[in-house]
């Protein structure tokens, strides 16, 4: 089990445990020393902490890919062009961040 901090809505962080699943991954030699290189740096505890806020972070970047895939289709479906190109941009860029 792993214990991941959750912030809930009251402000507080919550622990949970979750189980964890045990993966072997082959790499090449050159990546494999990057790896090690990033946990040496003090940021992640082994390796697995590494690879685990690696995919965290493909996680949250497919997540926005597909928010915004989302609001194009949904502006295509709206028929609506009242508005420039320069302000789709920016509204598009304001609801991807959040």
């Amino acid at each position: 089990m792993a214990k991941i901090g959750n912030n809930c809505h009251s402000g507080k962080v919550e622990t949970l445990e979750v189980p964890m699943a045990t993966m072997n991954v082959s790499l090449p030699e050159p990546m494999k020393d990057w790896v090690e290189a990033q946990t040496r740096t003090g940021r992640y505890a082994n390796t697995s902490d590494y690879v685990r806020d690696l995919i965290r972070k493909d996680q949250d970047r497919a997540d926005k890919i597909a928010r915004m895939q989302q609001l194009v289709n949904e502006g295509l479906e709206s028929g609506d062009g009242s508005r420039t190109m320069d302000e789709l941009r920016e509204h598009a860029l304001r609801m991807a961040k959040g």
